[in-house]
């Protein structure tokens, strides 16, 4: 199978194939009572790895706790800032797990104790557990950039990384600026959720300013030297918004170039480096990650504020019988994104199943795929499939690629973007449907 048609078979097949990967593990249900799975948090990964292991084996007790009754998925948000999406289609709830059979708790889970197998919570109740899978996303060092914190970014400077109230507050502020303004955004530096995440997020800002703002400016600083897809985004927004010419609507700083942040102005609407400062009308930090809060309060991070994990099976490599998937985990080659916290958790859920069951864990796949949206019209992607071996998460060599950058295919250009929108539906309903 040549590259270009292999690739595209990911992205027909796209969902399946990580479904598959789940499906080889099929069935499970051989009975026995009193085995019971708590997970921690209904993002991608928690939810699509509570819901497997009940299609795997019913006579599993299932209790999902998540903090907020809705999930808004950060791919496609920076769609909803450009004007192109609404945040209501990025929003889902939990009945479809409810229907498997899963126990929806909303609350926020203040304390997992690893010793007695418990998971506790701020209204007092208290969960037992034989598994417990912790999928906590991310959490901001907001430390790590000299006057930004919280309650900023919840005000009036976003990191819109979580998205949700933030994501439209960002809408609001860039289609309200003034004719001929300035756009800053500061991108992370890694790892981080979504690494195409904050390149699509310029993009889509520049889309909605071309139409309506068309001398207003982005100014990019990135705290890397290069990002995900760089040719593809740079040479879509040299196509785009004249990237590279004095007419350029976007400007993207590197490191070493004085692209690092450390301070933030909020009065003034300046951001500070080691080289320059940089005025805004619109300013958008996305500042640096690690994972999120209740991994630290449980003690499942390391010094690099991550939790390590067993590839074949997620399991802490810190804390037994408690499992970590999604963006928290230290899950390298795979990146931090929803797709491959969609496939993680579906290994991790054949995996809890087959212990619990006491059968060894199955041998995995893993699968991601990642669109993003440069213009109306120009979709790009990325894809790829990894295996376990000599115990370690690997790249199937061959398995994936990049949207072709040689020559612009304005057909191919266009599926990638439906693709895109066909993937979204498809994930989102596997997760939560």
């Amino acid at each position: 199978m040549s590259k270009q048609n292999r690739r595209s078979f990911l992205k027909t097949v796209g969902l399946g194939t990580a479904a598959a990967t789940a499906a080889t593990y099929a069935p499970f249900a051989i009975g026995g009572s009193g085995k019971r799975v708590v997970v921690v948090g209904g993002g991608m990964g928690g939810a699509v790895a509570a819901k497997y292991i009940r299609m795997m084996d019913k006579s599993i007790d299932v209790t999902l706790i998540e903090a907020n009754k809705d999930y808004f998925t950060g791919f496609t948000s920076n769609l909803v800032i450009s004007g192109q999406r609404s945040l209501d289609s990025i929003k889902f709830g939990y009945d479809g797990l409810r229907g498997h059979g899963v126990n929806v708790v909303i609350d926020k889970v203040t304390d997992i104790d690893a010793n007695a197998k418990s998971v506790k919570t701020a209204s007092g109740q208290s969960f037992a557990y034989d598994r417990c899978i912790v999928a906590p996303g991310i959490d901001f060092r907001y430390d790590k950039i000299d006057g930004f914190n919280e309650g900023v970014a919840n005000s009036k400077i976003t990191h819109a990384w979580k998205a949700g109230s933030q994501t439209t507050m960002l809408r609001d502020q860039v289609h309200s600026m003034k004719k001929g303004g300035t756009v800053v955004i500061s991108a992370p530096p890694n790892p981080f959720r979504c690494p195409p995440g904050p390149y699509e997020r310029t993009s889509q800002i520049a889309s909605y300013l071309k139409q309506h703002n068309p001398t207003a400016k982005i100014l990019v600083l990135d705290d890397k030297e290069k990002f995900s897809k760089f040719g593809l985004f740079t040479g879509g927004w040299k196509k785009h918004y004249g990237y590279g010419t004095d007419n350029s609507m976007i400007e993207w700083v590197k490191g070493s170039a004085g692209g690092k942040i450390e301070s933030l102005d909020v009065g003034g609407m300046t951001v500070s480096g080691d080289v320059d400062d940089y005025k805004g009308d619109v300013i958008n930090i996305i500042p640096a990650q690690k994972a999120g809060h209740i991994a630290h309060v449980a003690g499942l991070t390391n010094a690099s504020g991550w939790c390590p994990i067993e590839g074949k099976t997620f399991e802490s490599t810190i804390h037994k019988n408690i499992h970590v998937v999604g963006d928290a985990a230290i899950q390298s080659p795979l990146p931090k994104s929803g797709y491959a916290a969609n496939s993680e958790g579906k290994v991790c859920a054949a995996a809890v199943v087959a212990l619990l069951n006491g059968q060894s864990a199955p041998d995995p796949s893993y699968v991601n795929t990642c669109y993003s949206v440069i213009a109306p019209g120009d979709g790009i992607s990325v894809a790829m499939v990894y295996a376990y071996k000599d115990g370690k998460i690997v790249k199937i060599k061959g398995s994936g690629g990049l949207t072709p950058s040689k020559t612009f295919n304005v057909k191919l250009r266009e599926r990638e973007e439906h693709y895109g929108y066909s993937w979204f539906d498809n994930i989102t309903n596997d997760t939560f449907g």
